[in-house]
């Protein structure tokens, strides 16, 4: 049911990708998606970076633009409004050796939207047509777009906009089922995400409630998409994207890790806290860390009790050793169970 496509001369194979969430999907959260998953991730995609920080010399900027050969192949993804920046900052991040350049026509923010750029560009189609082409002509490799289904549920216009994207050299759209209006809430619409899967040639990635194999099932079925793009499903099921390939390959939902990738909640802390450290100081490996491990460690007696513990650690060496210290039901085993 799921193999793969192409953008570009790239092979994204499995048809799955890592979704941007913004302070989540940088470099070593990457990474660690896909050691969790061997050979099971087609793609990962880095939380959006600002056009105006990239062509302003931002460092903080310019520092969400790190990554390492393991993670490709690799999506950058960008935001902003203003047509000359964004295709100055895509070319910034092409220089940088991204596989892909993704533009994010789908934040619902508010600070992002007032400033015209996520969701509010799919108010402005004209505007946004014009900016696709500018940053198609700036580039070799593959332009992907990020969209919603619309502003809200008067105004669905992704069919348009996905015609649009392909019209201008988009070579991939992902399309999460949800309204700016919705933002995260609600339920994602999937009969619309496979209205525009029928409606372009290009192949269109679904987003939206992916939080099991089984629930990816139901989404490839009912809409058709070429792949599946899963975000906060990988936040609580590191292995998800194992899961979901075996699964939709006719294999079990509950196989379990393949080779050496970490297999335990405990093991996946523990080598996030490392690659974390590789690229961060302490009190941001800390926090990310505790952030992860408030997702991760859910689903099993005594999780609450020992989420309060790691709330009120002091930094990483004492948040992984309450794991340590923790029952072994509650962070040995993984979520096959």
């Amino acid at each position: 049911m799921l193999s793969g496509f192409r953008i570009g001369a790239l092979d994204i194979r499995p048809g799955l990708v890592l979704a941007p969430m913004a302070g989540v999907t940088e470099s070593p959260f990457r990474q660690l998606m896909r050691e969790c998953n061997p050979d099971m991730l087609g793609l990962v995609v880095s939380e959006f970076i600002s056009i105006e920080g990239l062509t302003r010399s931002d460092l903080r900027s310019h520092a969400m633009l790190r990554h390492v050969a393991a993670e490709r192949p690799l999506a950058i993804q960008i935001f902003g409004a203003d047509i000359d920046r964004m295709a100055e900052a895509a070319t910034l991040v092409q220089a940088a050796g991204a596989d892909v350049v993704d533009i994010n026509c789908g934040c619902p923010v508010p600070k992002v939207v007032r400033r015209g750029g996520g969701a509010e560009l799919m108010r402005a189609p004209a505007h946004l047509e014009r900016l696709l082409r500018a940053v198609r002509r700036e580039l070799s490799v593959p332009l992907t777009l990020k969209i919603r289904t619309g502003w809200d549920a008067e105004s669905i216009n992704c069919v348009e906009i996905a015609r649009l994207a392909e019209d201008a050299g988009v070579a991939m759209v992902t399309v999460h089922g949800r309204t700016r209006q919705q933002a995260y809430q609600g339920l994602a619409d999937w009969q619309q995400i496979g209205l525009v899967k029928q409606a372009v040639s290009i192949p269109v990635v679904g987003s939206g409630d992916v939080a099991s194999a089984g629930s990816a099932r139901e989404r490839m079925m009912r809409s058709g998409v070429d792949g599946l793009a899963i975000g906060r499903g990988a936040l609580a099921d590191p292995w998800i994207f194992s899961r979901v390939a075996r699964a939709l390959a006719g294999g079990r939902v509950g196989d379990g890790v393949s080779g050496a990738a970490p297999s335990s909640r405990r093991e996946v802390l523990e080598r996030y806290a490392e690659l974390l450290a590789a690229q961060h100081p302490e009190r941001t490996v800390a926090a990310r860390l505790r952030m992860f491990a408030t997702s991760l460690l859910r689903g099993f007696a005594g999780a609450a009790a020992l989420r309060q513990r790691i709330a009120v650690t002091r930094g990483s060496g004492e948040l992984l050793g309450v794991l340590r210290g923790a029952p072994l039901a509650a962070v040995h085993a993984d979520l096959a169970a």
